[in-house]
């Protein structure tokens, strides 16, 4: 999904701008950015409408990534200095369509470049493990190393970081991407992803005390607690070695998940139906991703171990389960 963050000559701060924001990662940046900048500061959109607790806090505009002409309006209008380019069709979803996952995470992209280096902006695009493959190095992975992901969702991913080191080299665009582990958030709905399980599986502890689960109990992958952080948007440019650096929080297994939400919610029953597709992505994807670099370039650290996100999370939805009951 695409954030745009505009400089706003009225104060010192900044005016963002999100489109494609209702995804995973775009609704708690929005909020990183509105404690950060200002309520009204932050405009968040998307082509989905989106749910009140999301147009009741801040400014919400439609607009579509695959719009080249709106979206560079969107830019000059509002005087966009930031870019945060989210839209993406996920690997699960882009297997079961090729091409709208080419439109959106290749075409999206180009838009996303040309009008960056057209009007000098920052622009920030997230990657993924999914750009590595089976014959990357897999326990742990390092930030440079062979990819040659098998999924669309990889393909375009590398592409993405490739694409965007070349215009810095080429062009002075300020680029910068961050290799997502897995993503658990409790702001929104998992969208179609091979890690969708991780974030599920909480909603099914509140709501039901039942989880099916479709990867195999011992599939080990590197996750983190919600993603969108700051210190690398906001970095100087001068300390950042590479364009593309790999981050890493934590890595667990279902099984082990379950168990640590079982100390919690003991009654949760987990079985296991594996979906072939998803398995077969997962298993050539890294248990764990070597991310010294960021750790040195930009301070990354991780907040949460996984007892802490298991208690986090589940306030979370807990929480939100009783408000909506309420309602």
């Amino acid at each position: 999904f695409l954030l745009l963050v505009s400089s706003d000559k009225s104060n010192i701060y900044s005016l963002s701008v999100s489109a494609g924001g209702l995804g995973q990662l775009g609704v708690g940046l929005a909020k990183l950015l509105r404690r950060r900048f200002g309520e009204n500061n932050v405009i968040l959109s998307d082509i989905r409408k989106p749910p009140n607790h999301v147009y009741h806090h801040g400014p919400f505009i439609f607009s579509d990534v695959l719009d080249y002409t709106s979206l560079r309006e969107t830019v000059v209008n509002n005087n966009v200095s930031w870019l945060v380019h989210y839209a993406a069709v996920l690997s699960a979803v882009g297997e079961n369509n090729v091409a709208l996952a080419k439109e959106v995470n290749i075409t999206g992209l180009h838009n996303v470049l040309d009008i960056a280096t057209e009007h000098g902006l920052r622009l920030f695009v997230p990657s993924t493990i999914g750009a590595f493959g089976p014959s990357s190095p897999r326990d742990p992975t390092p930030d440079l190393c062979v990819q040659r992901p098998r999924t669309i969702y990889g393909v375009s991913k590398v592409h993405a970081e490739l694409m965007g080191e070349y215009y810095h080299h080429r062009y002075g665009l300020d680029f910068r991407c961050l290799r997502y582990p897995g993503i658990i958030s409790a702001d929104s709905e998992p969208g179609g992803g091979t890690t969708d399980y991780a974030v599920q599986i909480f909603h099914a502890a509140v709501k039901s005390g039942l989880f099916e689960c479709n990867l195999r109990s011992d599939t080990q992958l590197p996750m983190m607690y919600i993603g969108p952080r700051l210190e690398f948007l906001e970095a100087p440019a001068e300390t950042l070695l590479n364009r593309t650096y790999n981050i890493h929080a934590m890595s667990f297994t279902p099984h082990g998940l379950a168990q640590e939400i079982q100390r919690v919610l003991p009654d949760l029953k987990v079985t296991y139906n594996v979906d072939a597709v998803r398995q077969a992505i997962a298993d050539g994807w890294p248990m764990a991703l070597e991310d010294t670099a960021a750790r040195r370039d930009w301070g990354w650290k991780h907040e949460y171990d996984l007892a802490e996100l298991v208690q986090a999370v589940l306030a979370h939805v807990t929480t939100g389960n009783q408000l909506a009951r309420a309602h």
